[in-house]
């Protein structure tokens, strides 16, 4: 008795778009149509629709399920689809760690996990800026920026809340109090971590490229005054340095 494409969908306990999709990419023939022009399914349409799912059941993506149901031997196709599961289990389990880490700790979700024990008392601009952070450079700059910010964990910076505060218009008395402020420290942190004047051998795009994405990011997130403190803060840092490293 031939079926139409509905009744086949409920006999393979699949669905008609399911049935129209395998038609469409190959992997299930055409079949006879009758008189009146609806499509009439035999018995092997309904053992390939079967194949098909129990291959897809054990994770054979569709494009790999023709080499796996013809070949006399799938045990190479299967171990290849097997060793690629379990990177995708991997990647699964460190999916749900992450979640977990994010609802243990209420932390915002698009922030990397491995910054959750400092992300409370960031900034939003600070957190956008470490988002960023993350596409530009390479693990080792992070765990650098991870560590930097542990360090300063616990302080209780007046100047920090008076940056964040800082109006565009804010004047030059005050731009120049914060940089002389926060050169020391930024200072002692370009000492401990010296790539950050130089920043090429850990960025994982090209300079360039992350210079710009860097400046328009800072552009949105700081407003100009806190630009301009945080550039005259850069440049007396420099020079301190410059000036220990003679002496």
């Amino acid at each position: 008795m031939p079926w139409s494409t509905s009744e086949l969908a409920a006999l393979a306990g699949t669905t008609v778009n399911a049935i129209r999709h395998y038609h469409r990419v190959g992997l299930l023939d055409q079949p006879e149509r009758r008189s009146n022009g609806y499509k009439s399914y035999g018995a092997t349409h309904l053992l390939r629709l079967l194949q098909i799912r129990r291959l897809r059941e054990i994770g054979v993506p569709l494009d790999r399920i023709e080499e796996v149901a013809s070949s006399e031997r799938p045990q190479e196709p299967l171990r290849a689809i097997d060793a690629e599961l379990d990177i995708e289990i991997k990647r699964l389990k460190q999916m749900r760690a992450d979640i977990g880490a994010i609802l243990d700790g209420g932390f915002s979700a698009w922030l990397p996990v491995e910054f959750k024990d400092v992300a409370d008392r960031l900034s939003s601009a600070e957190k956008a800026a470490l988002l960023l952070s993350t596409r530009l450079y390479d693990d080792r700059a992070l765990a650098d920026m991870r560590q930097m910010l542990l360090d300063e964990a616990g302080r209780s910076d007046e100047a920090a809340q008076e940056f964040d505060a800082l109006p565009p218009d804010a004047g030059e008395d005050v731009r120049g109090r914060l940089a002389q402020r926060f050169a020391p420290e930024l200072a002692l942190v370009f000492s401990r971590y010296p790539w950050l004047t130089d920043p090429s051998g850990h960025m994982s795009v090209p300079r360039g490229a992350a210079q710009a994405a860097l400046a328009e990011t800072m552009s949105t997130l700081y407003n100009p005054a806190q630009r301009d403190v945080m550039a005259r803060a850069i440049e007396l840092a420099r020079a301190e340095g410059g000036a220990n490293a003679q002496a």
